[in-house]
C-alpha cells in the first residue's frame, strides 16, 4: 500500500522538517488538500504552499480540491508542482471534460466522492480516472473519525472496476480517519493508497509513524 502523509495536519511554519520526516519515513506521496470555504467549511492551501512544497520535494504531490469550482484554477494548480490531482464528482459540473484537462497537462487525475455518493455515479467515467479517492469521513476538518461503512464502498468500487476491465489501471485511495488500527482492514478491503494526517503528524516521530502504517497495512487485518 502507498502512504500519503497529509501536510494539512503538519506545522506549516516548518515545511522542511515535515517533508523531510516523510521521505525518511517512506512516504510514496505528499497529500495537499485544497479547501475553499465554500465546498467545504474551511479554507486552507493554495498554489504558494504547493509550489513551495515542489521546492521541498521530489515526492508527487497528490492535491485534492475540494472546491466549489475545480476548473477555473486548475491550470494553475498544474503549474505549482501538482503531481496527482482530484476533483470532486459533487463539485464537477462537465467531469469528462475536467478529467480529459488534467490529464492532458500530463498528471494522474482522480474523481474524489463523498461519503453518501453512491459509488455507481463513476460508471460512465472510469475510463478517463487514474484514481478514485473514496472520503472516509465528511470533507472538511482533520481529525474525524472513520467511517465504517467506507469498507464496504471500497470492495464495491473495487467490484466495479473488476467488471469494467479497469481494476489494474484504476488505484484506490482512501482519506479520513486513517490510522495504525484500521490500515489493515482498509488494505483488506482493497484500497491502495492511504491519506493519513494527524496520525503521521500528530505524532512524536512522525517518520516512524507513516514506517509503522505500512507495516500495518501489510499485515491486512
Amino acid at each position: 500500500m502507498k502512504i500519503a502523509p497529509s501536510i494539512l495536519s503538519a506545522d506549516i511554519g516548518d515545511l522542511d522538517s515535515a517533508v523531510e520526516a516523510a521521505t525518511r519515513g517512506g512516504a510514496d506521496l505528499i497529500h495537499v488538500d485544497v479547501m475553499d470555504g465554500h465546498f467545504v467549511p474551511n479554507l486552507s492551501f493554495g498554489m504558494p504552499l504547493i509550489e513551495a512544497l515542489a521546492r521541498r520535494t521530489e515526492l508527487p504531490l497528490d492535491v485534492h480540491l475540494m472546491v466549489d469550482n475545480p476548473a477555473s484554477l486548475l491550470d494553475d494548480y498544474v503549474k505549482a508542482g501538482a503531481s496527482w490531482i482530484s476533483v470532486h464528482w459533487e463539485a464537477a459540473s462537465h467531469l469528462h471534460r475536467l478529467l480529459d484537462r488534467i490529464r492532458g497537462h500530463g498528471v494522474r487525475a482522480g474523481v474524489a466522492l463523498n461519503p453518501a455518493t453512491p459509488i455507481e455515479v463513476l460508471t460512465d467515467a472510469l475510463d478517463l480516472v487514474d484514481f478514485v479517492l473514496l472520503m472516509s469521513v465528511n470533507p472538511g476538518f482533520s481529525g474525524q473519525s472513520f467511517i465504517p461503512q467506507s469498507l464496504v464502498r471500497a470492495g464495491r468500487l473495487r467490484e466495479l472496476l473488476r467488471e469494467s476491465g479497469r481494476e489494474e489501471s484504476v488505484e484506490i485511495e482512501m482519506d479520513g480517519g486513517v490510522g495504525p488500527l484500521n490500515i489493515g482492514s482498509i488494505s483488506a478491503a482493497g484500497v491502495d493508497i492511504c491519506v493519513s494526517g494527524s496520525e503521521v503528524f500528530g505524532q512524536p516521530d512522525p517518520a516512524e509513524a507513516i514506517r509503522l502504517l505500512h507495516s500495518r497495512s501489510e499485515a491486512r487485518q
